[in-house]
């Protein structure tokens, strides 16, 4: 049987044209990806946004709308990966908060910048994230306000194109 997809969570903030990102450590290599993780059991989908954002970046994060829902297959692990990407702001930066486990530094790097560090990014979902934004097609959070964990790993991976 297949194994079910990790369900994760990502947030695209950008502000004067750069978008916020954090290089971390992944497998002893230095890759840049939007601020992300994976939902806890029990927890919101919008409760893990604000919670990932916070613990990766020191930056609090308002969900505003959802960007889009992907699925991505690693190529070198074949595990599967269901991300509800958000657009949202943030604010109350706390400098002195230590950043999550595997978070080397944040950055706020242009559309340029993060194509020109395209073979260090982690997946091929941060840029086409990017795009989606730039293409404004976002979606109410109402539509994915109540879905916690338990609801969300009942998709199948071919439901989330």
């Amino acid at each position: 049987m297949p194994r079910s997809p990790d369900i994760t969570v990502a947030a695209i903030a950008q502000t004067e044209d750069r978008f916020l990102v954090v290089e971390e450590r992944i497998n002893r290599r230095l890759v840049f990806n939007q601020p992300a993780g994976h939902v806890e059991r029990g927890e919101s989908l919008l409760a893990a946004i604000v919670r990932e954002v916070r613990e990766e970046t020191a930056w609090g994060f308002t969900p505003e709308a959802l960007l889009g829902v992907y699925l991505w297959r690693n190529p070198a692990s074949g595990r599967s990966t269901v991300r509800f990407a958000f657009v949202g702001s943030v604010a109350d930066h706390d400098a002195s908060q230590p950043l999550d486990r595997g978070i080397v530094s944040t950055h706020w790097l242009s559309q340029g910048q993060l194509v020109a560090r395209q073979d260090r990014l982690r997946s091929p979902l941060v840029l086409r994230c990017i795009e989606d934004y730039r293409a404004g097609a976002f979606l109410a959070l109402a539509t994915v306000e109540g879905l916690g964990l338990e609801n969300a790993t009942t998709f199948a991976p071919t439901a989330c194109l």
